[in-house]
């Protein structure tokens, strides 16, 4: 395996390394300053646009399209270290038009939409003029078995009435959502896996109510937002159908994958931030008559999340590299192994910084408590721990019996 980086994408790495000391990092905090001037939370402030606007003029735009007409063209291992980059701050994913969950439903249309679905969804999406939600998880059951799934997908002539109940559809909030794909059982009475499918729904489509968006750990992340939503005998035309009747699950795989070796990306990101944090702090501040760094105990957490964050880099490599190779549903181990390690080295390491700044570690004058609230939540995000760890555990039985 070779994890050598081309020119190209050390040259884009080093364009976005530029365009985040230039244009993000100083941004952050006036983006979190005219969010809270507006009237409401739940608009774009004015300098998201602006660095949108300024990304796109220098290219960084679109960069996890692997197909060269509608994104960069850039495999999963070229694209690693440029997502590792955006990471790095909450609100440069938007900037790059790289952000969850419009770049999984991106590839949804790219990758199984119709051409008048393209043409009416996926342009605007590539464009950044609007954004999407992916409405699957349910309150009502244990959604970590997607096959719980309730919410009803039935044909009644030329359309789909759908009705049920989805909370954390993440994107919701934000006015600019246009659309949700929603997941929802259409054949009950076929195999366990046929039972599903998606649908393409329209925000401003009679039945369709936001209930509310549900803080994470107190951060409302507005004005994306976390929204629970009620369909309501939502009705919508049978052109709105992606793929087939019953692809549901074999469309998710299709979706999921991407979006796990995404997120696991962004946090090594995150975790880099946050050493970085740590390492400046701690040269800087003195106690007991030391530098923090002088400190035995800093010095072994700066080693171990150096050592941590580089397994987690060289694990999510691999992954990216055998997707590229052998396909998703191939290297479906690797990525769940990489959905377990990459959040858990994440909050190791902001852990750490945290405890090293004190009082500020845990304040919004550093960003490291909002990371900590999204990393946190990525334990259970597209599958909690515990069943990537049974995917891990069930795929090496398998590999060691055949192996005799």
């Amino acid at each position: 395996m070779d994890f050598a980086f081309s020119p190209r994408v050390k040259e884009l790495q080093r364009r976005l390394e530029h365009f985040m000391e230039s244009v993000v990092y100083p941004n952050e905090k006036v983006y979190e300053e005219q969010l809270n001037r507006q009237a409401t939370r739940w608009e774009s402030p004015p300098i998201m646009e602006e660095m949108k606007a300024k990304a796109r003029e220098e290219g960084l735009w679109n960069l996890f399209l692997p197909d060269s007409r509608y994104g960069a063209g850039l495999s999963n291992l070229e694209y690693a270290p440029l997502c590792e980059v955006i990471g790095r701050s909450v609100i440069a994913p938007e900037v790059f038009n790289c952000a969850a969950p419009d770049t999984g439903n991106m590839e949804v249309l790219h990758q199984y939409g119709t051409t008048e679905q393209k043409n009416k969804w996926l342009k605007p999406l590539l464009n950044g003029e609007i954004r999407s939600c992916f409405s699957m998880t349910e309150p009502d059951v244990a959604s970590s078995d997607a096959t719980n799934m309730q919410t009803r997908i039935d044909r009644d002539g030329g359309e789909y009435v759908i009705s049920g109940r989805k909370w954390w559809s993440s994107g919701a909030g934000d006015p600019r959502c246009q659309f949700a794909i929603v997941m929802g059982l259409s054949n009950p009475d076929a195999p366990r896996h046929e039972r599903h499918s998606m649908m393409i729904v329209p925000l401003d489509t009679p039945g369709v109510e936001v209930i509310r968006t549900t803080p994470v750990f107190g951060y409302d992340h507005a004005p994306h937002g976390h929204a629970e939503i009620v369909f309501n005998q939502v009705r919508v035309p049978k052109e709105n159908m992606i793929w087939d009747e019953g692809k549901g699950f074999a469309i998710a795989q299709g979706r999921l994958g991407p979006g796990r070796i995404h997120h696991c990306m962004r946090l090594i990101g995150v975790a880099e931030r946050a050493l970085a944090i740590l390492c400046q702090r701690a040269q800087k501040r003195v106690s007991f008559g030391k530098f923090l760094a002088e400190q035995g105990v800093i010095q072994q957490w700066i080693a171990d999340s150096r050592i941590e964050i580089e397994q987690a880099r060289l694990l999510t490599l691999k992954a990216a590299y055998l997707m590229d190779r052998v396909g998703n549903k191939k290297a479906r181990k690797e990525i769940s192994m990489i959905k377990v390690v990459a959040p858990n080295v994440a909050l190791k390491v902001l852990d750490r910084a945290i405890q090293v700044l004190g009082a500020a570690g845990v304040s919004d004058d550093f960003p490291l408590a909002m990371h900590w609230a999204n990393a946190r939540t990525l334990r259970i995000a597209d599958g909690p721990d515990e069943v990537h760890r049974m995917s891990v555990a069930r795929l090496e039985l398998k590999e060691q019996s055949q192996r005799g």
